[in-house]
């Protein structure tokens, strides 16, 4: 297999802030980006190991998440509590699929592809794999735009309850496990910008 030809090889840095490309020697003589200032550098410190820290809390606060209850909702038939799966469930009987397909997708699927390839990256920069490094690029790009589509459940769970509210049918409560799910979010979303990208086509760790 041909050698990749690195950016670094090539006498290039790019900044990580507003993306431009500059010579290796703006970066050794001033370390600032010309144009945003930012801080130039050519691979992230500790990016691997700061990413998998991330993605392990993740992990952590994925359990209770689906486990414990995200919301109360009280009305005419008497009051109960739900988890993210019993509510895709309820919209699902209640004839809104639309709207369970949607809560499954952003609350179990994305977050279960966030977790598996974050660590297939960070495994296979571990082991400077040059498995499918083309695929691995646009594998993370994709959980970056997708990351943040997470939060539509927390945005599903505020807008039921204010229109219950809203149209006095009833009241509807955040519970324990949305606060967990925020977690997850938020240490997802970290674990993803915390890796460097750069590292799948480095032949080692840095």
């Amino acid at each position: 297999m041909s050698a990749v030809l690195r950016a670094a090889d090539a006498g290039l840095v790019l900044c990580r802030t507003c993306g431009r490309v500059s010579a290796s020697s703006v970066a050794s003589s001033i370390a600032r980006c010309p144009r945003c200032a930012r801080p130039l550098l050519r691979r992230a410190p500790r990016s691997a190991e700061r990413t998998l820290a991330w993605l392990l809390a993740g992990l952590v606060l994925y359990v209770p998440a689906n486990i414990l209850p995200v919301m109360y909702a009280s009305g005419v038939g008497g009051g109960r509590e739900s988890t993210i799966l019993g509510g895709v469930v309820s919209f699902w009987r209640a004839g809104s699929w639309d709207i369970a397909i949607l809560i499954f997708t952003a609350s179990v699927v994305v977050p279960a592809g966030k977790f598996l390839v974050i660590g297939l990256l960070l495994w296979a920069s571990w082991r400077a794999n040059a498995w499918r490094r083309m695929q691995r690029s646009t594998l993370y790009r994709m959980v970056e735009v997708i990351g943040y589509w997470s939060m539509v459940d927390v945005v599903v769970v505020a807008l039921t309850s204010a229109l219950l509210q809203f149209k006095a049918l009833g009241t509807a409560e955040p519970r324990a496990g949305i606060v967990f799910f925020c977690g997850v979010v938020v240490t997802t979303m970290m674990s993803a910008l915390s890796f460097d990208p750069r590292l799948v086509w480095d032949e080692r760790l840095p």
